[in-house]
Formats: C-alpha cells, sequence, structure tokens
C-alpha cells in the first residue's frame, strides 16, 4: 500500500456528470493526518506511518501520547492510526498527508465501523424468513423456529443463528470511486454509501483488487 488516509464520513449528497447522470457520493473530511512516527523493517520488522487524526484539547491527551506528539513536532490530536505504507521511509515526523494524494476516478477501500443497531431478531441480523402466518404457527411469527432435533443431539449447535447484538462491525467496502477532490476543504467525494453514521472515523486506501 502506498496511499491511504483517515478522514470523518460528513453524510451523503449526490452530484451531476457532464452528461447530465446523477451520482450518489458519501462526503468524507480526510485529513490532513500528521505524521507522529515511522517504522522500518530494521527496528519494528515492517514498513508502517503513524498519523494522527482530529485536533484535541492537550489536557485530555495522555503523557505517553503527548510526549509522542511533541517528539514529532506537532499539536495534540484525539486518535492515532497506523497505515502500512511499503514507502514509509520517505515520510518525514510533521509530515501531512492530505487529500490530495487522490485524483478523480481512483478506485479506493473504505474501511468503518457499521452503525450499532442494539440487540435485534434473526430477520434483521441474519436476513431469515418470517414463519408461516397460518397452520398453528402463532402467535409470534418472528422467531428463531427450529433448534434441532431432540433427543439426539439435546443441545443446539454453535454458531446457529440467534437473536442478539447487531452492528458495530468492522467492514470494509472495496473497488469504490473517488468521484471529487476539493483540497481547499480537505473533502473527498466518493461515490455510493460506505460503512458507518455520520461523524465516524473512516480509513480510505487504494484499491487491492482494482
Amino acid at each position: 500500500m502506498k496511499k491511504a488516509i483517515v478522514g470523518k464520513k460528513l453524510g451523503m449528497t449526490q452530484v451531476f456528470t457532464p452528461e447530465g447522470l446523477v451520482v450518489p457520493v458519501t462526503v468524507v473530511e480526510a485529513g490532513p493526518c500528521p505524521v507522529v512516527q515511522i517504522k522500518s523493517d530494521e527496528k519494528d520488522g515492517y514498513s508502517a506511518v503513524v498519523v494522527a487524526f482530529q485536533k484535541q484539547k492537550a489536557s485530555r491527551v495522555n503523557k505517553p501520547s503527548a510526549g509522542a506528539f511533541k517528539k514529532a513536532g506537532v499539536e495534540t490530536f484525539r486518535m492515532v492510526k497506523e497505515l502500512r505504507f511499503e514507502n514509509a521511509s520517505e515520510y518525514t515526523l510533521g509530515q501531512e498527508i492530505k487529500c490530495d494524494i487522490f485524483a478523480e476516478g481512483d478506485k479506493v477501500d473504505v474501511t468503518g465501523t457499521t452503525r450499532g443497531r442494539g440487540f435485534t431478531g434473526v430477520i434483521q441480523r441474519w436476513n431469515q424468513h418470517r414463519l408461516k402466518m397460518t397452520h398453528g404457527t402463532g402467535p409470534v411469527h418472528r422467531e428463531v423456529g427450529s433448534m434441532g432435533a431432540n433427543s439426539t443431539p439435546s443441545r443446539v449447535f454453535k454458531n446457529k443463528h440467534l437473536a442478539g447484538h447487531y452492528g458495530v462491525e468492522r467492514v470494509t467496502i472495496q473497488n469504490l470511486e473517488i468521484v471529487k477532490v476539493d483540497t481547499d476543504r480537505n473533502i473527498l467525494l466518493v461515490k455510493g454509501c460506505i460503512p458507518g453514521p455520520k461523524g465516524s472515523v473512516v480509513t480510505i486506501r487504494e484499491s487491492k483488487k482494482a
């Protein structure tokens, strides 16, 4: 990986192409992300850079993080993220990674945390069908259904799809297209939808399978 950036999902809108087609896009505030640490093959066993995102008051940052920011010569930030760059040695401490590393038409993979939906049933969580509405299956028609045989094995097998907590999962959507790059406002317009609610943090990296 040679190009990646951390951003915040702002919401969705739509833009028009020169041909007059409507394209749904997600607006992402991408960077700027200063480099606070550089990892090398010789010292750490792999090549990567650690970047910071979203400024934070110095009083809300713990001492180890404050020391890392001070060493890099940058302000204090809310979060840090490690990006596995192959060309990490080309970066310097304090250098800012901005959205201009991408261009219109680039294919990217976007990783984020999905919206939490709380405790849900099997129909919403696992896309199961409801039970019949007749022939004595009531009064509940959205329940799990059969749990398996009775005397053998006399238990419910592991990994059976049941009701439970749904959402808050790390999800990556691949091969999305960059529709527009606004370097003045650090904005990327990504075609289609990306994981997470408004205000969530996402990572945009060059596509692996483009």
